[in-house]
C-alpha cells in the first residue's frame, strides 16, 4: 500500500519536505498526471496534477478522438471523489492506490537507465536516412518536443507532455504527448499495444514523428485536408517542394542545416512582427510561450523546399504553432548532434 494512503492523512500545497509527497508525486508520474519535478514539496505542480486526476475520476470515461482506453478512470471513483479541490485526501489517495493496483490501468513505461536511452535517441538520428523527410527537421522537432531524451532522467519515466486546452477547467489535461517524438494520445490511460508500438521502442516513437511530419507536409501545406497561410502567401499555391536538390544529389533531403544558413535571417519582435507579409496577426506571448522575440531566424521562404511550413502544421495552427516553427527553424540551423 502507498505510503500516502493512510488513515486521515491530507496532503496540499505548501507541504514540504516529505517522503510521503515525495511517493505521491512518483505515483502520479506513473499514473500520467505529473510532467516532471518529484521533489518531496506540494507545489502549484503536484495540485494541478491532483486536480486533473480529481476530474478524470468524476467525468473520464475512458474516450478520445483517437480511440478508447483500456478503462474508464471513473470507475475508481466508487463515489469517493465528489469535487475537484487539489487536495489528495484519504478518499483521493484510496483512489490512486486502486489505479496503481490495477494491472488494467497501464503505467507509464519507467526505463532502469534513462541515459543510456537516451543516447540511443541521439545516435539513432544521426545516422538516420530517409526518402520520405528531411531527418535534420525531425532531429529539430524533437530537440523543441523533448529536448531529444525519450525519458526523464531524475526518474526514468517516459517524457511526458501534457496539452491543457480546456478553456473552462485550466487544469483539465486533453492529450499527452509521449517520448521523445511526443507522440499524442487523447484518451487516458494508454492502451497497452501503445506502449508496446511507439513508447517502449525509441525507433518506432521516432517513426510516428517522420509519418506524421510527411503527412502535414503532403496535406496540410497546400491542400487537400488544409493550407498553411504563410506558405500561401510566401510561395503560392504551385506544386509541394520537396527538396530543392534533385534525387540523384547527395543532398537530397540531407543538407538542411546549410540550407538554413544560405537562407539569410530575421528579427521576430514581440509585438510588432507579423506572422506573415499583410498578417493582422502578430508574434505575441502565449500560455506557452512567455516570449515572443525570437532573434536571427532562418527566413522560411527561402529554404528552397516547403518543410519549414510543414513542421509549422505539424503543431497545428495558430499563434502557437508561429512560434513553433521560429524554434524548429533555428533548430534545423543550430542543432549539434
Amino acid at each position: 500500500m502507498p505510503s500516502f494512503v493512510q488513515p486521515g492523512l491530507v496532503l496540499r500545497k505548501g507541504m514540504s519536505n516529505s517522503g510521503v509527497v515525495r511517493d505521491l508525486q512518483l505515483a502520479m508520474r506513473e499514473l500520467g498526471y505529473l510532467r516532471g519535478g518529484v521533489d518531496g514539496n506540494f507545489g502549484s505542480g503536484t495540485e494541478t496534477a491532483v486536480k486533473a486526476l480529481q476530474r478524470d475520476l468524476l467525468s473520464n470515461l475512458g474516450t478520445g478522438s483517437d480511440g478508447h482506453a483500456p478503462v474508464q478512470v471513473t470507475s475508481y471513483n466508487k463515489g469517493r471523489v465528489a469535487s475537484v479541490t487539489g487536495i489528495c485526501d484519504q478518499s483521493t489517495a484510496e483512489c490512486i492506490a486502486d489505479m496503481l493496483a490495477d494491472p488494467q490501468f497501464i503505467r507509464l513505461p519507467i526505463s532502469d537507465d534513462p541515459v543510456a536511452a537516451n543516447k540511443l535517441v541521439i545516435e539513432k538520428i544521426a545516422v538516420a536516412k530517409s526518402t520520405e523527410v528531411p531527418v535534420r527537421f525531425i532531429a529539430a522537432i524533437l530537440k523543441q518536443e523533448s529536448g531529444l531524451q525519450h525519458y526523464n532522467e531524475s526518474d526514468g519515466v517516459i517524457t511526458l507532455g501534457l496539452d491543457r486546452n480546456d478553456k473552462t477547467q485550466n487544469f483539465a489535461i486533453t492529450s499527452r504527448g509521449y517520448g521523445a517524438g511526443q507522440f499524442t494520445i487523447f484518451h487516458h490511460p494508454p492502451r497497452q499495444d501503445e506502449v508496446d508500438d511507439f513508447m517502449n521502442d525509441v525507433a518506432k516513437n521516432l517513426g510516428k514523428s517522420e509519418k506524421e511530419l510527411r503527412e502535414k507536409f503532403d496535406k496540410f501545406v497546400n491542400g487537400p485536408a488544409d493550407t498553411a497561410s504563410d506558405r500561401i502567401k510566401e510561395i503560392g499555391t504551385g506544386p509541394l517542394r520537396v527538396c530543392k536538390y534533385s534525387t540523384s544529389d547527395s543532398r537530397y533531403l540531407t543538407d538542411c542545416r546549410q540550407c538554413g544558413i544560405d537562407a539569410g535571417s530575421r528579427d521576430i519582435v514581440q509585438g510588432q512582427t507579423p506572422w506573415y507579409a499583410g498578417s493582422p496577426n502578430l508574434y505575441v506571448p502565449t500560455q506557452y510561450y512567455s516570449s515572443a522575440n525570437y532573434p536571427n531566424i532562418p527566413r522560411r521562404e527561402a529554404f528552397g523546399c516547403d518543410w519549414p511550413y510543414a513542421v509549422r502544421r505539424y503543431n497545428g495552427g495558430g499563434i502557437n504553432s508561429y512560434h513553433y516553427q521560429a524554434r524548429i527553424l533555428r533548430n534545423v540551423r543550430d542543432l549539434v548532434l
